[in-house]
């Protein structure tokens, strides 16, 4: 890779990271990644409705919410054409790239950030070099920008090379609510791809590390449950209301004896609770946010039927009404060991890897899960894979950031393993 190529992935990780947007209002992000699929070539882009099964989406916000998103996008200058193929939270980009005979490959970025203020501080590297977020209250604190990036330098690479073969790369929306993997996965693009690869950047892995695919990530199911009752005077009738805060609160106590399970890990947890007027009012109105994961997608299910569970005895033994929804959901999926190999083998020959680690339990929840079942359920092959990079502080907090050299890391891996692939039928 040229200096001048370096730089570009550097100046395109940095122009994403000082405009995050959070999940289903990637307006700005989504025309940008369109302008550079147009810049560097590519014939065939699918933007907004054509990338989703429109049915499929999961946690996307009221109109309200998504309005001063595209609102801002228009007053950033975004093309109009865009802002329209994107309306009512249709965001996300497919780009495919058509290269002669050979197996369809897929590669999965998601677009999203975090809700959470980035550091001012002049030690944090985005504040002291001038690409801090400028939309308050939020940033790529988990490294999407660097992913965007990656996605982008390969595909270039790939152009300019002897791939043959169908490029897909999906730029997927809605990571971090969960919201999006399904949708795309239902989109029909994602039919015909023989491997699908999908990757995330440190997670406490350093420069130089790559971990060929992950296994055991938690299924997940984010929840709400509003709670209804009636009101009442708390000091002169009390005994005339139905008290949701008692409810919600019985079944918050609840929720954390739900009994383990002998087939494997659980994970329960009420993370935000709302409502009630006032201290001297019954609360009429209570909503508890949840989530549910399990070591298996059966797990998380009996973990999730049993917080409803849960939630239904609470309302009833305090007089009140509940109703739970699933806001999103994802399932576990493991990388295939076959893929996973391909990708080791390749990633010893890549210039900055020092060490290759097969495989590794995820521990946590990625909603790609949806696209790597859709592929492997087709009879093609999926995996994950991490490359490191060093971070000073971890994901999800105002700190966080990355070493830039392992962009091109990411983009060596990524390209020279769709070269390996094009080679090989599935």
């Amino acid at each position: 890779m040229t200096h001048k190529e370096r730089n570009r992935l550097r100046e395109l990780r940095r122009e994403f990271h000082r405009h995050p947007e959070p999940g289903w209002r990637e307006f700005q992000t989504t025309a940008r990644v369109v302008d550079e699929l147009e810049r560097i070539g590519v014939d065939e882009i699918a933007v907004g409705r054509e990338t989703l099964a429109t049915d499929q989406r999961m946690a996307v916000p009221a109109e309200s919410d998504l309005e001063p998103w595209r609102e801002r996008a228009r007053e950033a200058g975004v093309r109009s054409d865009v802002l329209e193929r994107t309306a009512d939270g249709h965001t996300g980009v497919i780009a495919v790239v058509e290269q002669g005979e050979g197996p369809c490959i897929g590669l999965r970025v998601d677009l999203d950030a975090i809700s959470m203020r980035e550091s001012d501080e002049r030690d944090h590297r985005p504040a002291a070099e001038g690409f801090r977020s400028e939309h308050d209250g939020y940033m790529h604190a988990c490294g999407h920008d660097a992913h965007l990036a990656m996605a982008l330098g390969t595909l270039e690479a790939v152009m300019e090379s002897d791939f043959a073969g169908t490029l897909k790369v999906f730029f997927q929306p809605a990571e971090e609510i969960s919201g999006g993997g399904k949708a795309m996965a239902e989109s029909g693009y994602l039919d015909d791809v023989d491997y699908l690869l999908a990757l995330h950047i440190g997670l406490d892995h350093p420069t130089g590390e790559v971990v060929a695919g992950i296994e055991k990530p938690l299924a997940m199911a984010h929840l709400t449950a509003t709670f209804e009752g009636a009101s009442a005077h708390a000091g002169k009738a009390p005994n005339e209301g139905a008290n949701a805060m008692q409810a919600a609160a019985t079944a918050i106590q609840n929720a954390y004896g739900i009994p383990r399970h002998a087939d494997g890990m659980t994970r329960v947890n009420v993370g935000r609770i709302e409502g009630g007027t006032a201290s001297n009012v019954i609360a009429e109105e209570v909503t508890i946010e949840a989530e549910v994961r399990g070591e298996t997608t059966a797990l998380m299910e009996y973990t999730r039927t049993e917080l409803e569970r849960v939630c239904y005895a609470a309302a009833e033994m305090h007089d009140c009404d509940v109703t739970p929804r699933v806001i999103s959901e994802s399932p576990r999926v493991d990388s295939h060991p076959a893929l996973r190999d391909l990708v080791g083998n390749v990633a010893w020959g890549v210039d900055g890897v020092d060490r290759v680690i097969p495989t590794e339990e995820f521990g946590v929840s990625e909603d790609v899960t949806y696209l790597m079942q859709h592929v492997q359920d087709n009879g093609g092959l999926a995996s994950y894979v991490l490359i490191g990079t060093d971070h000073p502080t971890s994901h999800h907090t105002p700190t966080f950031d990355i070493d830039e050299s392992s962009l091109e890391i990411g983009v060596a891996l990524l390209s020279e393993t769709a070269l390996e692939l094009s080679r090989r039928r599935p």
